[in-house]
C-alpha cells in the first residue's frame, strides 16, 4: 500500500483474534477516537454509522467504537447486524461522514475486524488509514464535555437496505416460479437476503439463517457450500445462493450441485450484459482470477485487466478506467453502476436476471466458460517463523517458484503472496494439466513450509 508498511490495517481494514493485538477494548477505542477524529477534521458535526455482523464480539467493540468516537467529538449513529454492503449504502444515503462496520468477513467467530468506508460508501484511501494509524500514536484528548458525540439508534436500516437490494433488479422482471436455496451464513444477511428475494417473487428455503454469537460462517455460507448444494438437491431447487458472514462474497450453487464461483459469475454478467448492449467497459479481475475467464473474455472481444487481490483494488483499477464490472474468484463482485462497493445479494440478483431475461438454466448461463486447473494452498506462519516478506524473498522459494514457471512453460501461471487478512502464505499454481497442478503447488508449498520452519 503507496509503499508504507502498516502496523494494523492490511488489505481490508483491521482484522485479527478478539482479545489479542489490535483486536482488544483499548485499541479499539483509541481506534475510534483517532478515526474519529480525521473524519471530522475539525468540523463540529461530523456523524458515523456503525453497522456490525453477528458475532458474540461485537457487542464489545462496538460499545469501545462508540465511546472513541464520541470522545472525539463524533457522534454515532449505531446500525446493528447489517451486510457490509448495506452499511455502505447507509453511509451514503444518511448523507454520513463515514461508516465503521465490526466484522471479520468469512473468518470463524473468535476473529473481528474493523472496516471502514468513506462518505461516498466506497473503502477509504491508502492515506487516510495511514492518518488514523499516525493519530493512533498520540494521547487521547477528549473534547470539551459540550462537543461529546451522541449515540443514536439507525430506524429502519434493514427495510431501507431491502429496497434498496430489490431496485438493483429489472422493474419489468421478477422472481416467480423459481425456487431458491440462500444460505446467510449465519452472518449479517440473516434478517435481509430472504426477504430481498422473496418480496421479488421467489419462493425460498433460507438455511444459515438462525445466528447465536458464535456460528458465524461454521459449516455454512459461501467458504463451506455443503449445506447448500445438499438443500438444493433435497428441496430441488433451481438455485443455491451462498453469502459470507457480512455478506459482501456471493457463490451459487445449479439445481445439480455444482458450485459456481466468482469467476463463473461473471462470466455470465458479462455474457449477458454483451448480448442487451449494457456493457460499460470492460472486465477487472485480480491476479487470482482464473486464466481461463481471462481467455474467455478475449474471445468474447472484452478488454480484461488484472488487479492485486482485494475488492478495493478492483475498485481503483475500475474507477481508473471508467468501467463498472469487476470482481474475485472468492465471490466479492463489483457492480459499479449499481452500488459503490461488493455486494453480494446484487450480485445474485443480477445473475437472476440473466436467467429470468434469457429464460435459461443458471448451468446454460454460466456455459462456455473453460476454466483452468487452479490449486491454492494456505501455509501458517507460525510464532517464531520468518516474517511472510522474508519468506517469499527466501532463495529456495523464490527457485522452487522459478523452476514451476519455467516447467510451466507459459501455459500457466504461479502466484504467491501473503494473506491480507490472515496469518497465512498463499502460494497459487494454475496450469492445464490438473495432476502437475497438484504437483507443482505441493513442491512450491514444501519449500514454503521449510523455510517458515528456519
Amino acid at each position: 500500500m503507496s509503499g508504507t508498511k502498516r502496523k494494523y490495517f492490511g488489505t481490508d481494514g483491521i482484522r485479527g483474534r478478539v482479545g489479542v493485538g489490535a483486536i482488544t477494548p483499548e485499541r479499539v477505542l483509541k481506534l475510534g477516537w483517532a478515526a474519529g477524529r480525521v473524519f471530522a477534521n475539525g468540523s463540529n458535526d461530523a456523524k458515523v454509522v456503525i453497522g456490525k455482523d453477528t458475532r458474540v464480539s461485537g457487542y464489545m467493540l462496538e460499545s469501545a467504537l462508540e465511546a472513541g468516537l464520541s470522545a472525539a467529538g463524533v457522534d454515532v449513529s449505531l446500525i446493528g447486524p447489517m451486510p457490509t454492503p448495506g452499511i455502505a449504502y447507509l453511509t451514503r444515503t444518511a448523507r454520513a461522514s463515514a461508516g465503521i462496520v465490526i466484522s471479520a468477513s468469512h473468518n470463524p467467530y473468535h476473529d473481528n475486524g474493523i472496516k471502514f468506508f468513506s462518505e461516498h460508501g466506497s473503502k477509504l484511501d491508502d492515506q487516510i488509514e495511514i492518518e488514523i494509524e499516525n493519530m493512533m500514536d498520540l494521547p487521547l484528548e477528549t473534547v470539551e464535555s459540550n462537543q461529546l458525540g451522541k449515540a443514536t439508534r439507525f430506524s429502519d436500516a434493514a427495510g431501507r437496505y431491502i429496497e434498496f437490494c430489490k431496485s438493483t433488479f429489472p422493474a419489468q422482471l421478477d422472481l416467480k416460479g423459481l425456487k431458491l436455496v440462500v444460505d446467510s451464513a449465519n452472518g449479517a444477511a440473516y434478517h435481509i437476503a430472504p426477504h430481498v428475494f422473496e418480496e421479488l417473487g421467489a419462493q425460498v428455503i433460507s438455511i444459515g439463517n438462525k445466528p447465536n454469537g458464535f456460528n458465524i460462517n461454521e459449516q455454512c455460507g459461501s467458504t463451506q457450500p455443503e449445506c447448500l448444494t445438499h438443500a438444493v438437491i433435497t428441496h430441488q431447487a433451481d438455485v443455491g445462493i451462498a453469502l459470507d458472514g457480512d455478506g459482501d462474497r456471493v457463490i451459487m450453487s445449479t439445481k445439480e450441485g455444482e458450485i459456481l464461483d466468482g469467476d463463473q459469475l461473471l462470466y455470465a454478467m458479462i455474457k449477458h450484459r454483451l448480448n442487451t448492449n449494457t456493457l460499460q467497459g470492460g472486465l477487472v479481475g485480480t491476479l487470482m482470477t482464473n486464466i481461463g475467464l481471462e481467455i474467455a473474455c478475449r474471445e468474447l472481444g472484452v478488454d480484461f485487466v488484472r488487479a492485486k487481490v482485494g475488492d478495493r483494488y478492483v475498485l481503483q483499477r475500475l474507477v481508473e478506467k471508467d468501467w463498472v464490472l469487476g470482481g474475485e474468484s472468492s465471490g466479492h463482485i463489483i457492480c459499479l453502476d449499481k452500488t459503490s462497493t461488493g455486494d453480494g445479494i446484487v450480485a445474485a440478483l443480477e445473475v437472476l436476471s440473466c436467467m429470468v431475461e434469457s429464460k435459461k438454466s443458471l448451468s446454460a448461463v454460466v456455459s462456455g466458460l473453460v476454466k483452468y486447473p487452479q490449486i491454492m494452498k494456505n501455509i501458517a506462519l507460525k510464532a517464531g517463523s520468518p516474517s511472510a516478506e522474508d519468506v517469499l524473498a527466501d532463495e529456495k522459494v523464490c527457485n522452487a517458484v522459478s523452476q514451476v514457471q519455467q516447467l510451466l512453460a507459459g501455459e500457466g501461471r504461479v502466484v504467491m503472496r501473503a494473506s491480507g487478512t490472515e496469518p497465512l502464505i498463499r502460494a497459487m499454481v494454475e496450469g492445464p494439466d490438473a495432476a502437475l497442478v497438484e504437483q507443482y503447488a505441493g513442491e512450491i508449498a514444501m519449500a514454503v513450509e521449510n523455510t517458515c520452519q528456519l
